[in-house]
């Protein structure tokens, strides 16, 4: 059993994580399959190969690693990829990859949370990690953001039904 502190840890990272998945899925419904491929230059990535990106960083911190699964990420698979996925393939691996890293965190142990290990050659505990995935996943979620707003010239309505301007109490 989680101690209060660590519980409201772990739900506000799982509620972050649920809240940028519907923020991409929103971008890709906007995006042709040739947009979502598209390369603006040599130095930057396409949205699939974010997409490919955050499964294979996901699955690699969050799934691997806090779950004590076999690590097999290929990250430079990731990024070299230049076609060979729908977005609705993109969309079921990035759901599939988050629900199963939303499982897993969401059963961590309080020792598990503080367990240190070693990722992607970086020394984290349990916290750490879900830091890095929570963080990693809206910052890529922000970059699809930006690109999909730069084509398409449209709000996406992430804030739609909410009032931005009411003050702290």
């Amino acid at each position: 059993m989680l101690s209060p502190f660590a519980k409201e840890f772990v739900e506000q990272s799982i509620s972050r994580l649920n809240e940028n998945t519907p923020r991409i899925l929103k971008c890709l419904e906007q995006l042709s399959e040739v947009e979502v491929w598209y390369r603006p230059n040599e130095n930057s990535n396409s949205i699939g190969n974010l997409i490919l990106h955050l499964c294979g960083n996901i699955r690699q911190y969050a799934i691997s690693s806090l779950g004590y699964m076999p690590d097999g990420r290929i990250r430079e698979l990731e990024f070299s990829t230049k076609e060979g996925y729908t977005k609705a393939e993109l969309i079921e691996k990035l759901a599939q990859t988050v629900d199963d890293a939303v499982k897993t965190i969401g059963n961590s142990t309080e020792s598990n949370l503080l367990q240190p290990r070693l990722v992607q050659g970086f020394n984290l505990t349990g916290i750490g990690i879900i830091i890095h995935v929570t963080e990693h996943y809206s910052y890529h979620t922000g970059q699809i953001t930006y690109y999909t707003k730069m084509v398409k010239d449209r709000d996406l309505g992430f804030y739609a039904n909410v009032d931005l301007n009411v003050m702290n109490e």
